[in-house]
């Protein structure tokens, strides 16, 4: 088939707007509608219920917004792909069966497992599967498909091998749909969510629709959204989506290593751009597997330090504390937020963030808030606390690890219920570190005497996030001169002085001149993942705005106003 499959995402995390499949399914025509509700910290929550109830481990809200939904997506043709399966795919499929039963509707359910694995003391533990198993169901007939861990891309790289016919090595095109499904799999983001210049989007990015990749059978795309919802789908909203969460130039997948050097953006028209050019390598000969363990128990409790002597105030407490509970496990981070002379307490105050990690719930519980609580009138002049006395919560650490591709046992459950086992690529190739640039030695000269002092975001956007304990900062000009001054600018060392607590970890910078970006990847800045981390952003969302909130010595030649209009033309220019 020649025509477009045009895939719909309605959800990009557990927890996403309720009411979006509804919005989907009403607001135009679609062939497949997707749901992710995965995340690194997700699996840990649903290994937990699990461990609970055996019968849970599946994303329960999606079981209701699917309630209000099933009949439309039945009527009009429109199937259901969604990694809500979580840890127990296979229980999520006889729900769905058993509310369709319910609703009077017949429904062909296929489901996808394999991913689970065996760990030693591990809560969960998962490969990252590909998406021929999402197509085997499809290819039998599948109304609604249930994974568990498959790679978020592959919600809609399944339905289009199922639509196309791709084989094993039809790399390009399945690049360019890993492509295509990065771009939508985080929902809203795509379409003006999160972007650093929501201020020019068309509604003031108040409620962005979520978005559609029309998939092309040589796997190019144009990512859109339905007539008359907010926000816009401009090269630049598409930019910053494409680097969201990725490391180097190579995107490794179970299926294919897309080139992301190679990704080609251009507007289509108001709210569309077409996404052609990308490149396919062969996958690697192994998967990723993602890892939860329970680290312990751990507790907080915020101290609130008013007017002067702030850093005696701070010293102080920590005395206290250590001296009350001991000092293992504990940390202090002190919140500069006071201003001077202020006329109000809240602008004359800082925070000291107490954190309390420990295998013992006793110590991390009640013993810990309580001696904070404790010194409410024993302690520095002003003591108040934020929060009251709690008990201690545990804690997951998050590793990855890598498996053989063949020692996984990829399975798709067709709706029949005959079980089919999925191959492994024929063929795959060893991936070797990527490579790094730090800038370059160059380049053309902007009258570097000639500056202003600005905040870095006049020229440039950033978009941050998450991969286990390490983070990922992509940043990217919005023009050709900004990009010939960005390039060689912003070095690892000016990273480092800028956002001092890059500064003691291993960093690594990569280019990408046809997105006219640069991504940073920080080892290590969250610690031992999202679910332990005490870092005031421990999913290192924010960092990307802190950078741009710097301010530094800006080319005159630079002025902000050579940035794209989007609020006037509905679309950035490439």
């Amino acid at each position: 088939m020649s025509a477009p499959l045009r895939v719909g995402n309605a959800s990009g995390f557990y927890g996403d707007r309720s009411a979006a499949w509804r919005e989907m399914l009403d607001g135009g025509e679609l062939d497949v509608l997707t749901g992710d509700y995965l995340a690194e910290l997700t699996m840990l929550i649903l290994g937990r219920d699990r461990l609970r109830d055996p019968g849970l481990g599946y994303a329960r809200t999606f079981l209701r917004q699917l309630e209000g939904c099933l009949g439309t997506a039945l009527e009009r043709g429109v199937r259901i792909v969604t990694n809500a399966g979580g840890s127990n795919p296979a229980g999520l499929a006889a729900a769905i069966g058993s509310l369709a039963d319910r609703l009077g509707l017949t429904a062909a359910i296929g489901y996808v497992e394999g991913d689970a694995l065996a760990r030693p003391d591990a809560l969960t533990a998962n490969a990252y599967l590909g998406a021929f198993g999402i197509a085997a169901c499809l290819d039998a007939g599948a109304d609604v498909v249930v994974t568990g861990r498959v790679t978020d891309a592959s919600l809609a790289v399944g339905p289009a091998i199922a639509r196309f016919g791709w084989q094993r090595d039809d790399l390009d095109a399945l690049a360019g749909a890993t492509v295509a499904g990065h771009l939508i799999e985080c929902g809203a983001q795509v379409t003006g969510g999160n972007f650093s210049f929501f201020t020019e989007l068309p509604d003031g990015g108040h409620r962005p629709g979520f978005p559609i990749a029309e998939i092309h059978p040589d796997g190019s795309s144009v990512v859109t959204k339905h007539p008359g919802t907010g926000g816009a789908v401009t090269v630049e909203t598409v930019t910053a989506q494409l680097l969201y969460e990725v490391g180097g130039p190579h995107y490794l997948g179970p299926d294919v290593v897309s080139r992301l050097d190679t990704i080609e953006l251009t507007a289509d028209g108001p709210d569309r751009v077409r996404v052609s050019g990308v490149r396919g390598t062969p996958p690697p000969g192994t998967l990723k597997v993602g890892v939860n363990r329970l680290g312990g128990f751990r507790n907080s409790m915020t101290f609130v330090l008013c007017g002067l002597d702030i850093p005696a105030k701070a010293a102080l407490v920590r005395g206290q504390i250590e001296a009350a509970v001991g000092a293992p496990g504990l940390e202090f981070v002190l919140a500069r937020t006071d201003h001077p002379d202020a006329g109000d307490t809240e602008a004359a105050s800082a925070l000291l963030h107490v954190h309390l990690r420990d295998g013992d719930k006793a110590r991390a519980g009640r013993a810990f808030s309580a001696a904070a609580v404790e010194l409410a009138l024993a302690s520095y002049p002003g003591c108040t606390l934020t929060t009251l006395p709690g008990d201690a919560t545990p804690y997951g650490v998050f590793t990855a690890d890598a498996v053989p591709q063949d020692a996984v046992e990829h399975v798709a459950v067709l709706p029949s219920g005959e079980r089919v086992p999925i191959a492994p690529p024929p063929v795959t190739c060893s991936q070797g570190p990527p490579v790094q640039q730090n800038a370059l030695t160059g380049g053309p000269s902007l009258h570097p005497n000639r500056t202003r002092r600005g905040a870095l975001g006049e020229l440039v956007g950033a978009r941050s996030g998450d991969k286990g304990g390490d983070a990922n900062l992509g940043v990217w000009a919005r023009t050709d001169a900004t990009w010939a001054w960005l390039r060689v600018w912003l070095t690892v060392e000016r990273l480092a002085e800028l956002l001092p607590e890059t500064a003691p970890l291993t960093v690594e910078r990569y280019e990408l001149p046809n997105l006219r970006a640069v991504n940073f990847v920080i080892r290590g800045l969250l610690g031992q993942g999202v679910a332990a981390s005490t870092r005031f952003d421990p999913q290192a969302k924010a960092l990307g705005e802190l950078l741009r909130s710097r301010v530094v010595d800006l080319p005159t030649a630079l002025p902000p106003d050579l940035a794209p209009d989007l609020a006037a033309t509905g679309r950035a220019t490439a």
